[in-house]
């Protein structure tokens, strides 16, 4: 499917893109909220300042995708594969990223407030910036990813996965809900 069927389709009330290849497909600045695009393909896609707010994205592949500036409020992002995407200024408050792969993935200054990011694997994602403020981290892998600068105020994170990156980073223990016994 290309870019133009997809945008003519939603035109007229479609919103069930389930499994479509988008591979590379230019989607800059439209409205596509609410729309399934589960275990889609929109890996290389440009969807910066995209509106997906509301979409079902689960399981879907967004390797190299150009989300910067996207709204994904809302949206259930589980295990969708992130790998190497620009989050840059992204909107994913009240996200479902569930073991969402954010390897590699850029999510400076990016709005992760109140997300799901429970077994999420981001290790060697720049998080510079990134508000997760009320964030599930809970068995989340942020081991070498970059923290400068991110607020967890009243994040909920296992402390023995993030304790020596929190106390580098001079981030204080009375802004993070510590899950478990300590």
């Amino acid at each position: 499917m290309d870019a133009n069927k997809l945008l003519d389709l939603y035109a007229i009330g479609e919103r069930k893109f389930h499994r479509a290849n988008l591979h590379q497909a230019n989607l800059c600045a439209v409205d596509l909220s609410g729309a399934n695009f589960a275990e889609a393909d929109l890996s290389g896609a440009n969807l910066s300042q995209t509106n997906l707010s509301g979409c079902n994205l689960s399981r879907a592949n967004l390797t190299d995708a150009d989300l910067s500036g996207a709204n994904l409020g809302g949206a259930n992002l589980s295990e969708v594969n992130f790998i190497g995407a620009d989050l840059i200024r992204a909107n994913l408050k009240e996200s479902n990223l569930t073991r969402a792969d954010l390897r590699t993935a850029i999510l400076i200054l990016t709005n992760l407030s109140n997300a799901n990011l429970s077994e999420a694997e981001m290790s060697g994602a720049d998080l510079s910036g990134a508000n997760l403020n009320g964030a599930n981290l809970i068995g989340s892998n942020v081991m070498e990813a970059e923290l400068k600068g991110a607020n967890f105020l009243g994040a909920t994170i296992t402390e023995q996965e993030i304790t020596g990156r929190v106390l580098r980073l001079g981030i204080s223990h009375r802004w993070v809900t510590w899950a478990g016994c300590h």
